[in-house]
């Protein structure tokens, strides 16, 4: 998945054990089409059949929350795919359709029913964090050429469409200026869970400027 989302979590415990996992839910019941000439997408009809649901697990985990707090969490190894049979691993997706990522940090002792095959597990030691700003519409190609010249320069899995030995002018000139770009890190800020029960606090999300919102939150 590219940009790849990268989060920042803290009040974890510091000794307690964790997983963290992302999965990637349907917004609508809609398939959708892009407009060409008014740049806009618009309802195609109703969403195809929902796939199977699968959930990445980081490969960080299981960690301490020590480990957790002090780095940020990316997900750049994640992959997509839209072939319903798919027997790597990867999410599957239906193109043309529109998605939300979910951040799940769940506590060791939760996480009995935790596999890539199934929902995520529910209960007070699970957490569930999403962001309206990463909601996305699913493609197989780009048509913005700007888009794929920025994908195939900074994608760590497009190496094979690069040329090294070309001069790179027009184009790929401006495209150099996003050589240090980066997706924004995301904040997930909440009290520990050894105190949840105790303080009944609601978790907060918050970026590492002035920008600050309560989070979207699920009980699943």
């Amino acid at each position: 998945m590219f940009p790849a989302m990268r989060v920042k979590i803290v009040g974890l415990d510091p000794h307690q054990q964790y997983y963290i996992a992302m999965d990637i839910v349907p917004v609508d019941n809609k398939r959708y089409r892009y407009v060409y000439h008014s740049s806009k997408w618009m309802v195609a009809g109703n969403a195809d059949s929902p796939v199977p649901p699968r959930v990445y697990i980081h490969p960080d985990s299981l960690a301490s929350g020590d480990t957790w707090m002090r780095q940020v969490v990316s997900f750049d190894k994640l992959k997509l795919t839209n072939n319903e049979l798919d027997d790597q691993g990867h999410i599957i997706l239906h193109s043309m359709h529109k998605y939300q990522p979910r951040v799940h940090v769940i506590r060791k002792d939760f996480s009995s029913d935790l596999s890539p095959t199934k929902p995520v597990p529910s209960g007070e030691g699970v957490k569930t964090f999403s962001f309206p700003e990463t909601v996305f519409t699913t493609v197989t190609a780009y048509q913005n050429q700007q888009i794929t010249r920025l994908k195939i320069d900074r994608n760590p899995f497009a190496k094979g469409f690069r040329d090294s030995g070309r001069n790179r002018t027009g184009l790929e000139a401006i495209m150099e200026t996003y050589a240090f770009w980066r997706p924004p890190v995301r904040t997930l800020t909440f009290e520990d869970f050894t105190n949840m029960q105790k303080q009944q606090a609601q978790p907060s999300v918050s970026t590492h400027g002035s920008y600050h919102r309560p989070p979207m939150l699920k009980a699943s």
